[in-house]
């Protein structure tokens, strides 16, 4: 039992010191090509573009809601924006493509509440 143990813990030594090795060459090559970037770019970078300490990340929101969200808003951005290029093409009179435009404007948000009303 004891012998199985050594075996094991050896095993165990050699594969950490096999990959810490294989950790201090990417970090040794990480290293050469960030000096090699900073002396090629360095003084550009610093005189023109100073860089954020770091980087936002916007995230949105996810799951089935959020997605059924964002496409019940894009169909109706769509449509919207439809109607008012019928209205532009088919209207001469600019009082009609600006009533068209103000009643699309008080019309959106109750048809996309009847439309897409959760509570059904």
């Amino acid at each position: 039992m004891s012998k199985e143990r050594a075996r094991r813990r050896a095993e165990r030594e050699a594969e950490r010191e096999r990959l810490a090795a294989a950790r201090a060459e990417r970090e040794a090559r990480a290293a050469r090509r960030r000096e090699l970037r900073d002396r090629l770019v360095g003084p550009i970078r610093a005189a023109v573009l100073p860089r954020p300490a770091r980087p936002v990340r916007v995230a949105r929101q996810r799951g089935y809601l959020a997605r059924r969200r964002r496409t019940e808003n894009g169909v109706a951005v769509t449509l919207w924006f439809l109607v008012q290029a019928l209205a532009w093409i088919l209207f001469e009179s600019w009082m009609a493509r600006l009533g068209v435009f103000l009643g699309s404007i008080l019309l959106l948000p109750v048809l996309v509440t009847i439309v897409f009303d959760r509570r059904s």
